[in-house]
């Protein structure tokens, strides 16, 4: 048994408190690794900026990991790599869609995918209101948006069934692997697929510029990824899934406090409907998980039937 899955057992109830701590953090150091290489997506390109951080956390996972590739099931490597691709995929698409849509819109898009996860794991039809609440929480914090380009929607709903397979592989990998080797093997296998967007940037990237991508890297995948993976694992992908609803929220708050944008009310009725979500879907967990027997392992998600 792991230290992780020992302490679920051991502490039911703060498994969900504990997956909301590592959520915000995550999310905090996704905003913060935001605005940092945002000074780069002139001259290196999003997608550019996105494989050199993936790049950079591949190396920095791997080094500190050092995962065998041997001994693991053809299901292990499956995961692996399709969680990989999910996390790259992810990136893409997001940043398709945000350069043809409002930014609030191309975030409420994305978070549809782990909205439907979250969803798919209710015990009780009664449930589903946390998630719906979220959703309608990062509707207000969104705020309104304008014209509406069709391409940009498609990237959008493209980038949340990458998150939504991003949310529900992190529980996969995480009872096939032990520790974080697993989610380092996924890392470099996105960073391998973002290699057609990072090689062609390496060129554009100023002396000073790579200082800003290892501190980004690190803080916006290595820690942001290993965050999200270590809180699936002492939760569930249902509670973490409805967690996700933070980071419009948390994003919100950083532009507030760093770059002095207005929060209305419409935005803080939004961050007070996801946080009251956020702290039910603990509340239930934690009751859910306290009625549990002891050796039986946290509410997860039914595998989805293959077509």
């Amino acid at each position: 048994m792991t230290f992780l899955s020992s302490f679920r057992a051991a502490h039911p109830r703060s498994g969900p408190l504990l997956a909301l701590g590592l959520v915000l953090v995550g999310s905090s150091s996704i905003q913060v690794s935001a605005a940092l290489s945002s000074s780069l997506f002139a001259t290196v390109g999003t997608l550019g900026v996105s494989g050199l951080r993936m790049a950079v956390a591949a190396v920095v996972l791997l080094a500190l990991t050092r995962p065998s590739l041997r001994g693991r099931s053809p299901r292990a490597w499956r995961g692996v790599v399709l969680y990989g691709v999910a996390m790259a995929a992810m990136n893409v698409l997001f940043y398709a869609a945000v350069q043809r849509l409002p930014l609030g819109l191309a975030v409420t898009l994305e978070f549809l995918g782990p909205l439907t996860v979250a969803a798919a794991g209710v015990a009780r039809r009664r449930e589903l209101a946390l998630p719906a609440g979220a959703l309608v929480g990062v509707l207000l914090v969104a705020g309104p948006v304008g014209g509406v380009d069709a391409l940009g929607v498609g990237f959008g709903l493209g980038a949340a069934v990458a998150f939504g397979a991003y949310t529900f592989l992190a529980g996969r990998v995480g009872d096939d692997t032990a520790g974080l080797d697993g989610l380092a093997l996924s890392v470099a296998v996105g960073a391998l697929a973002l290699l057609p967007f990072s090689v062609p940037a390496v060129p554009r990237v100023a002396a000073g510029g790579w200082g800003v991508l290892v501190v980004s890297g690190l803080l916006g995948v290595a820690l942001a990824f290993s965050l999200d993976f270590l809180a699936v694992r002492v939760s569930s992908t249902r509670v973490v899934g409805t967690l996700f609803a933070m980071d419009p929220v948390t994003g919100a708050l950083v532009g507030a406090a760093l770059l002095g944008d207005p929060l209305g009310v419409r935005a803080v009725a939004g961050i007070l409907l996801v946080s009251a979500a956020g702290a039910a879907t603990i509340w239930v967990a934690g009751r859910a998980s306290a009625a549990a027997p002891a050796d039986a392992p946290a509410p997860e998600v039914a595998p989805v039937p293959s077509a």
